[in-house]
């Protein structure tokens, strides 16, 4: 991954890293009084054509697709979700394999006896539109992605484009799966995944009920930079759905670099207190040697060991943003650890 695509997957990562559309079937007014932009009879072909309307535009989906070209992030795994693996999808330098391929993508795919689907080369901010043309798409699902506005009028003289609704990299993950639920005529089936999702999620509160009121922070220690994640950071949005409460500190340190996250210096550590502290680490190494750093001693959760830490390129991905595949694949494995530094708070 080039440099400038990997700050941007670690904005979708660091959301820095990086984790609906208006949609309709039929007239513009149709898409005013359907809250989520489509036909309520869009679960099947019968629907079609759909509009989605996005940064650029809209675009016309004439027909059910039946081959997906999937780009950026999510849009492959909502597809293979809902029953659709795509024809192409993005290598994903960070937490996939050698192939490129996401762990969960693997696992879902191979789970139907199917092929993994051709990975497309990395070309850093650039487009493989050759690859993409060779897949011969019905539809290309870029709705969480950076393509340009030039990019995409060339992908789209390869097939319908479904661009992000508003700026690039930040269309919130549950509207990644619903945009794709529209535009493959299977919304019904898009919000059973939701549920279900939500049902995990609820699962895992009532058997947790430690979790309640207790107050978190998310930090990420990389490069000599220190992050701070937001509460309406995808990563933590889903830990608070779970009973935990957004620290007071983090609102009040907050300097709105992003709406995602803000970077704190080690010497105003010591501000940021909270019952518990998720500590992200690509490696054992990075978690070491942040928790065992003199400017991490201040800190009462390092002294408490109230530390949930989440290792590991794959489960950062998983979590950053979530996906209709990754956050279940991940979810048992963030339970475990918060409960462990639960126990330990305060």
């Amino acid at each position: 991954m080039t440099s400038a695509r990997r700050r941007t997957t670690v904005g979708a990562l660091v959301l820095a890293s990086a984790l609906a559309l208006a949609a309709c079937s039929g007239s513009a007014d149709e898409a005013e009084e359907t809250p989520s932009g489509a036909d309520d009879g869009a679960e099947t072909g019968e629907a079609f054509p759909v509009t989605i309307d996005h940064a650029f535009g809209e675009t016309v989906i004439p027909e059910q697709p039946e081959r997906v070209v999937a780009w950026g992030w999510g849009a492959a795994d909502a597809s293979i979700a809902l029953g659709v693996t795509p024809v192409a999808i993005p290598f994903q330098a960070y937490g996939g394999d050698e192939a490129g391929v996401l762990p969960w993508i693997r696992e879902a795919v191979e789970a139907e006896g199917e092929e993994i689907p051709v990975v497309l080369p990395d070309t850093g901010e650039d487009i493989p539109f050759e690859e993409i043309l060779e897949a011969e798409p019905d539809v290309i699902l870029a709705h969480y992605s950076g393509i340009t506005e030039e990019q995409y009028a060339t992908l789209s003289d390869i097939a319908p484009v479904v661009a992000y609704p508003g700026d690039p990299w930040s269309t919130p993950w549950r509207e990644v799966v619903t945009t794709a639920g529209t535009a493959l005529g299977l919304e019904a089936e898009a919000q059973e995944i939701l549920d279900g999702i939500d049902g995990e999620i609820a699962t895992a509160r009532e058997e947790h009920p430690e979790f309640e009121g207790l107050s978190l922070a998310a930090v990420w220690d990389t490069a000599g930079t220190f992050y701070v994640y937001a509460d309406e950071d995808p990563r933590v949005e889903f830990m608070l759905d779970m009973g935990f409460v957004n620290a007071e500190a983090v609102d009040s340190l907050d300097t709105d670099e992003s709406p995602f996250y803000f970077t704190l210096s080690y010497e105003r550590l010591d501000e940021l207190e909270s019952d518990v502290l998720v500590v992200y680490a690509t490696t054992e190494e990075e978690l070491t040697g942040f928790v065992d750093a003199p400017h991490a001693q201040v800190m009462p959760q390092i002294e408490q060991d109230a530390v949930a830490p989440l290792v590991g390129a794959e489960f950062i991905a998983s979590v950053s943003p979530p996906t209709a595949l990754s956050l279940p694949w991940g979810l048992d494995e963030v339970v475990e650890q918060l409960a462990a530094a639960a126990a330990n708070a305060g």
